[in-house]
């Protein structure tokens, strides 16, 4: 049987017949915007595994479920009457245009920094321009973004008008102001939850901010350290599996030998 080749309009189409109110599917009718936001994440992050393991010829459908998830807003935004597919597209065409004026117009830059700090500056333009209430450089975050992503962008953020380190000691010293203030917290006679985990958030504050400046991606960075951490772990696993053993019958040093053994085998 030959497989059709399917269109843009094709799937606008496959849409608007999952949403008919008569022949549609059930499932489908039932979402609203905010029920499927958690699908939206979801994919979002199966797109990123995808590209982290390497495996693009996988990519294609990540990135169609994903696109899958802004044809289901778009539907629910004609059916509203608030907006359609075609909405979208002029939205996203019309802020590329205006934010890359070296691409598109006649401006020329430099560095790439230059080009930052103009994309920065057109994204706050149109900020006030949205909101002519917004007075802080911070409006418009999503609070719904992971901790270590909006903590990211809130540096980012106060970086693009003048409050940031320029340097990396003063970074680094900041961090370690802060895992001594955590640790006093803790050598407390009477220890206070609320205060260590404030602290607590003010340490990860500061790794974050190392990260920045160090032109890394927090939730990257700790997605790869996780990734490694249970590669070697499952490979101790198997090592003690392979020895008659159970972990939780050997001592901390015994697991600690198989742990510095698995890391020697990947160095």
């Amino acid at each position: 049987m030959e497989k059709h080749h399917y269109s843009l309009s094709d799937l606008l189409a496959i849409m608007a017949a999952l949403r008919d109110p008569e022949s549609g599917c059930p499932w489908d009718l039932r979402q609203d915007f905010a029920s499927i936001v958690p699908h939206t994440l979801e994919e979002a992050y199966e797109v990123a595994d995808t590209i982290e393991r390497g495996a693009l010829a996988e990519l294609p459908g990540e990135l169609g479920d994903l696109l899958f998830q802004v044809v289901f807003y778009s539907r629910l935004g004609e059916e509203c009457s608030l907006f359609n597919f075609g909405d979208v597209v002029q939205a996203i065409s019309h802020k590329l245009v205006a934010r890359h004026p070296h691409v598109f117009g006649n401006a020329d830059f430099d560095s790439e920094e230059q080009v930052k700090a103009n994309w920065e500056h057109t994204k706050a333009e149109e900020r006030r321009a949205k909101d002519a209430a917004a007075t802080s450089a911070l409006d418009d975050i999503p609070r719904g973004l992971p901790a270590l992503s909006r903590a990211n962008k809130i540096q980012k953020r106060c970086a693009a008008v003048g409050f940031d380190w320029r340097e990396l000691p003063p970074v680094v010293d900041k961090i370690r102001e802060e895992l001594d203030e955590v640790l006093e917290e803790v050598n407390q006679h009477e220890r206070d939850p609320d205060r260590i985990a404030d602290e607590l958030g003010d340490l990860l504050f500061a790794t974050v901010n190392l990260v920045r400046h160090l032109k890394q991606d927090p939730e990257a960075v700790l997605r790869r350290a996780n990734d490694k951490f249970e590669r070697r772990f499952r490979a101790v696993e198997q090592a003690l599996r392979a020895d008659g053993k159970d972990s939780r019958g050997c001592s901390l040093e015994e697991l600690d030998s198989y742990w510095n053994r698995v890391k020697c085998q990947e160095s």
